[in-house]
C-alpha cells in the first residue's frame, strides 16, 4: 500500500456514506476545514488502527469492531486479533468459529462471522490484499456503504463522505443549526456531506477523520464541550443560542434478562470449550428453559453455533 493509513472513527454502524467526485467549485465547508483538521492534528487519539503499520486490513478490522462498541472495549480485542491474524489470509485459513471465539465479549458476534467472510473473499478474489476500489469493497460480504467508504477513505486516502453518527451530529449543529440529526440519515444530510467535502482528495480523507473525532470527543451527544471546539465561533447552533431539540429518542439498551444476555452466556461456554459441548452444560447457563432454547435456536440460525448429533454443540467449522 503506497498511501499511509488514514485515521478511523471511534465507532459507527453502516449508515450511508457516498463517494463525491470533485466539482471544480470551492466547497462551502472551506471555513470549517482548516480549524477542524488543525485541531485533529493536535488532539487526535493515538489508536493502533490509525498507525501506518495497521494497513487497510487493520482499518477494516477496527471498523467491524467499532460498530456499536466503544473504543476502550475494542482495543484489547483488536490487538489480540491483529497479532493472531495480521493479514486477511491468516483469518481466512481458520474456521469461522475461531473468529467467534476470538471476538470474546465485544457483543453482536455476527460481526465476527461477517469479518471472516470478508477475509475469505479478499483472499480468494484479491490475492489477500484489501481492495482500494470502493465498488470492490462494497462487493465484499459483510461490507455496507459506511464500511466501504471508511476503508477507502481512512486506509487509502480517497475522497468519500463518510457519514456516521458523530459526523451527522457535527454537521447538524455547525451547519444546519439543530441540536441533533434525524433518527435516520436523510438525503439532505448526504447532500450536505458531499457539499462540505474538500476538493483535494487527501484533504477530504483527513476531513472525514477529523470531523468524526470532533464529534466523538468534543461535539458529543450530551455535555458538549463548546469551549474546546475549534469551530465554536462558526457553529450555527451555538450562534442561535443552542436551542434545545428533542432529537432522536435515546432509549437505554436493556441487557439483563434479555435473549441477548442468554445468547452471550451460551456463547461464552462454547468459546471456552475445546470440543463439542453437551446440551446439559448449556442448560446450566440460564434457568428459564423456553428462553434458553429460543436463544440457542437463534444462535444456530445465525450460523454462530453448529448442532451435532447426540445433543452436542460447537462453534462453526465451516
Amino acid at each position: 500500500m503506497t498511501t499511509p493509513t488514514m485515521p478511523s472513527p471511534t465507532g459507527s454502524a453502516d449508515s450511508a456514506p457516498v463517494s463525491a467526485p470533485a466539482t471544480g467549485r470551492a466547497a462551502p465547508g472551506v471555513p470549517l476545514h482548516s480549524p477542524v483538521i488543525d485541531w485533529f492534528d493536535e488532539h487526535a487519539r493515538d489508536l493502533p488502527w490509525r498507525r501506518p503499520e495497521a494497513g487497510a486490513w487493520g482499518v477494516m478490522v477496527s471498523e467491524f469492531m467499532l460498530q456499536q462498541t466503544p473504543v476502550n472495549r475494542v482495543l484489547p480485542v483488536y490487538e489480540q486479533w491483529m497479532a493472531r491474524w495480521p493479514r486477511p489470509a491468516d483469518l481466512a485459513a481458520q474456521p469461522p468459529g475461531e473468529a467467534v471465539r476470538a471476538w470474546g465479549r465485544l457483543g453482536y458476534p455476527r460481526r465476527a462471522l461477517r469479518l471472516h467472510g470478508a477475509a475469505v473473499a479478499i483472499t480468494e478474489r484479491h490475492g489477500g490484499d484489501v481492495p482500494a476500489d470502493h465498488a470492490q469493497l462494497l462487493a465484499l460480504p459483510g461490507i455496507g456503504e459506511y464500511t466501504a467508504a471508511a476503508v477507502a477513505s481512512f486506509a487509502y486516502g480517497q475522497r468519500h463522505a463518510v457519514l456516521d453518527t458523530n459526523v451527522r451530529r457535527v454537521f447538524a449543529r455547525a451547519v444546519t443549526g439543530v441540536q441533533y440529526p434525524p433518527n435516520a440519515t436523510t438525503a439532505a444530510e448526504r447532500k450536505l456531506a458531499r457539499a462540505l467535502l474538500p476538493e483535494d482528495e487527501r484533504t477530504a480523507a483527513r476531513w472525514a477523520a477529523a470531523s468524526m473525532e470532533l464529534g466523538a470527543l468534543v461535539c458529543t451527544a450530551r455535555n458538549e464541550s463548546c469551549h474546546r471546539c475549534p469551530i465554536a465561533a462558526l457553529c450555527a447552533w451555538r450562534l442561535a443560542g443552542k436551542p434545545e431539540h428533542e432529537g432522536p429518542a435515546r432509549r437505554g439498551q436493556t441487557y439483563a434478562g434479555t435473549d441477548r444476555q442468554v445468547r452471550g452466556r451460551l456463547l461464552a461456554v462454547l468459546r471456552e470449550a475445546h470440543g463439542p459441548v453437551p446440551q446439559a452444560a448449556l442448560d446450566q447457563v440460564w434457568h428459564e428453559p423456553v428462553q434458553r432454547a429460543r436463544a440457542l435456536d437463534g444462535l444456530v440460525a445465525d450460523g454462530l453455533v453448529e448442532p451435532l448429533p447426540d445433543g452436542l454443540y460447537r462453534l462453526p467449522l465451516s
